[in-house]
């Protein structure tokens, strides 16, 4: 991502893009919505094949602290068209993350150090095959308050642990996703 490096150990914006958690919003859903909309918008018109867009992450939770960015999840099973999203999400204000380790997706980002204030919504390009387990972990969420309570006190654990690592921060949450991704899926 043009103006943001890394030295082998962090990023060079870390101290402005801090993990910061903040209580439940109810208006998160909205902000959903209001922005789906627009990206619908903005992709009309594309020949993108079929995609959806879903909710997910911690704000499309309710009840759970979460850093206050919208995560959005594009389902196309149509990578070949993907790289044809970066321009129209460009026109609203997201950055593409070309250097995303991770080639089979791609990762848009509004508002982050050095380009706004702060992260708002990060738009994630994925197959559904791929996004599968982010959505059984939402949905699994969704139902079982005492996951919610648990997941809860380790997302503040991990803010206090890694403030200015988001990686280290993501990667401390992994086992546990895993482990409501098995206990969703054992009985499907």
């Amino acid at each position: 991502m043009s103006g943001v490096t890394h030295d082998g150990r962090r990023y060079s914006n870390a101290e402005e893009d801090r993990v910061e958690l903040v209580e439940y919003d109810p208006r998160w859903p909205a902000l959903f919505e209001e922005e789906a909309a627009r990206l619908h918008a903005a992709l009309a018109g594309l020949d993108l094949g079929a995609y959806r867009l879903e909710h997910f992450g911690s704000t499309a939770i309710a009840g759970i602290a979460a850093k206050p960015i919208i995560d959005i999840v594009l389902l196309s099973a149509e990578p070949s068209r993907w790289p044809g999203l970066i321009e129209p999400l460009g026109r609203l204000d997201y950055v593409y993350w070309a250097d995303n380790p991770r080639r089979d997706r791609m990762f848009f980002v509004k508002g982050m150090p050095p380009f706004g204030a702060r992260r708002t919504h990060h738009v994630h390009v994925r197959t559904p095959e791929d996004a599968r387990p982010a959505l059984v972990f939402r949905d699994y969420l969704r139902d079982h308050p005492d996951a919610v309570a648990r997941y809860a006190r380790l997302k503040r654990e991990l803010e206090a642990r890694h403030p200015t690592d988001r990686d280290a921060y993501t990667a401390g949450k992994d086992r546990f996703v895993a482990e409501i991704v098995r206990a969703a899926t054992a009985g499907a």
